[in-house]
């Protein structure tokens, strides 16, 4: 059986204040995430033509079905699963891993890169994510609506930052381009970036 589970957050609920609140991430895992895995679980039960298959399979399979349920559902719960790990405290800034910072040198360096993610996420029409994926072996920013994710698009996603309003409201307010600029200076996890890189086939 296909089985989904909400995973434990890797730091403290409190870790990375200022940027992001111990209350906002309350929220987020314990009630949003965990909504997507509950509601999701059945949708890829035994029985159906999810069975066995992996989040990742089961992203694609939805896509391509146009099963909308399970994309947002199942979709969702692969964009949290990751998003959690894409964060630490003292996060964030220049300072890239290797493969990673080439990657951002061939696509027009690190300003450009922090420029264009902060504005596909500012300009996400509504509940979305952005993201940095790869594909055809170079780095593209990329964005989203709902719970789509890259892998739908045929691009590997290496870093997103979820910008549905219960991922920044109670700390940001409306101040959604506030909240990018944070993420990427203060909340990214590069070494997570380099390990979803080292996945990319």
């Amino acid at each position: 059986m296909a089985k989904i589970e909400l995973p434990k957050l890797p730091y403290a609920y409190d870790a990375l204040a200022p940027f992001m609140s111990k209350e906002t991430l309350e929220f987020h895992h314990d009630k949003h995430h965990n909504a997507y895995v509950t509601a999701g679980t059945p949708m890829i039960a035994d029985g159906t033509k999810y069975a066995g298959k992996s989040v990742e399979e089961i992203c694609k399979m939805a896509f391509e079905g146009k099963d909308q349920p399970v994309i947002n559902q199942i979709g969702q719960h692969y964009n949290h699963t990751h998003f959690w790990n894409w964060m630490k405290k003292g996060g964030g800034g220049k300072a890239l891993p290797g493969k990673v910072e080439a990657l951002v040198t061939a696509y027009g360096g690190y300003d450009k890169m922090r420029a264009d993610f902060i504005q596909a996420g500012t300009t996400q029409f509504g509940s979305g994510w952005c993201w940095l994926a790869v594909k055809g072996g170079k780095l593209e920013v990329m964005k989203t609506p709902n719970g789509e994710n890259p892998l739908m698009h045929g691009a590997s996603p290496i870093l997103g930052c979820d910008v549905w309003e219960h991922s920044y409201y109670i700390d940001y307010r409306n101040m959604r381009p506030k909240y990018l600029e944070a993420f990427v200076d203060s909340l990214v996890n590069w070494d997570y970036v380099e390990q979803m890189l080292a996945d990319v086939k």
